[in-house]
């Protein structure tokens, strides 16, 4: 069964973006009634420009747009932690992930990666058979995404969602841009394609750190309620050195989170009501 890629929601620009806009207005205005204060415009927009940009290169910054960096108030209720991985499906990792948490009766959310999805067919429908949430992490994965225009964000945004719809079963509901840096046209891309944003509150950095107890540390310091961890069992950057560091870690994790009496789910599950 073929599942549609999603509804688009009512995009609602963000406080920054608004005035931005206003200041280009009435930039032109002041520019076309007086031309004298040409340079002192040229100032005002760099600097607007270069905020906006920078606020992209922050990835809980909300600045740009809504950015979901905690699970709401009624999952840390419950004890619920959201559990993520980024940058798969990759046929050495991702099945040895799954039987980890199936092991423990764990859930979670898995950030793929367009083309490695439709390289990887069957991992993404697993994914999904074992009770999981396939969710959109671009198309390709680029370095340059958080430079892109409107038309390449909506070429990866939306490549990747339709291609992760039809394998899922079901629609992706939330986005997260790679290495977190983003553009600010993205907000409205993702309004149309019905995506949310969603961060972190901690990540392992995994993919760059050898040790497994660093990993575990750096997702466990002050470990609480309503977090949403990010881990990979795929490495998109092609460095591969590191890929098996999050096998050592996983099942640390979920023993700390047994432990605490925390609850690992999806972002679907932790983010209903």
């Amino acid at each position: 069964m073929r599942a549609e890629a999603g509804a688009g929601r009512h995009w609602n620009p963000a406080p920054a973006i608004k005035a931005s806009a206003a200041l280009h207005f009435g930039g032109a205005l002041a520019a076309a009634a007086f031309p004298a204060v040409w340079p002192e415009i040229i100032a005002a927009l760099f600097a607007n420009h270069l905020v906006l940009f920078g606020a992209g290169f922050v990835p809980r910054s909300r600045i740009l747009g809504p950015n979901l960096v905690r699970l709401p108030e009624a999952a840390a209720a419950r004890r619920e932690v959201a559990l993520t991985f980024d940058d798969g499906p990759d046929p050495a990792i991702t099945p040895r992930v799954l039987d980890l948490l199936d092991a423990r009766g764990a859930t979670a959310s898995f950030f793929c990666v367009g083309a490695q999805a439709a390289a990887h067919a069957d991992l993404v429908r697993e994914i999904a058979r074992r009770g999981h949430s396939v969710e959109n992490h671009s198309w390709g994965h680029w370095a340059g995404f958080g430079l892109y225009g409107p038309g390449r964000l909506r070429r990866e945004v939306e490549g990747a969602q339709a291609t992760l719809a039809a394998l899922a079963g079901a629609a992706p509901q939330f986005f997260r841009a790679p290495f977190g840096i983003r553009s600010p046209f993205l907000d409205p891309v993702l309004a149309r394609a019905g995506l949310r944003l969603a961060s972190w509150s901690r990540r392992g950095f995994d993919t760059i750190a050898a040790d497994a107890a660093r990993v575990l540390d750096r997702l466990c310091d002050g470990l609480a309620a309503g977090d949403i961890l990010v881990l990979h069992d795929g490495v998109a950057t092609g460095q591969r050195a590191n890929a098996q560091v999050v096998l050592e870690a996983l099942p640390r994790l979920l023993d700390r989170l047994e432990a605490a009496r925390l609850v690992p789910v999806s972002l679907p599950v932790g983010c209903r009501r």
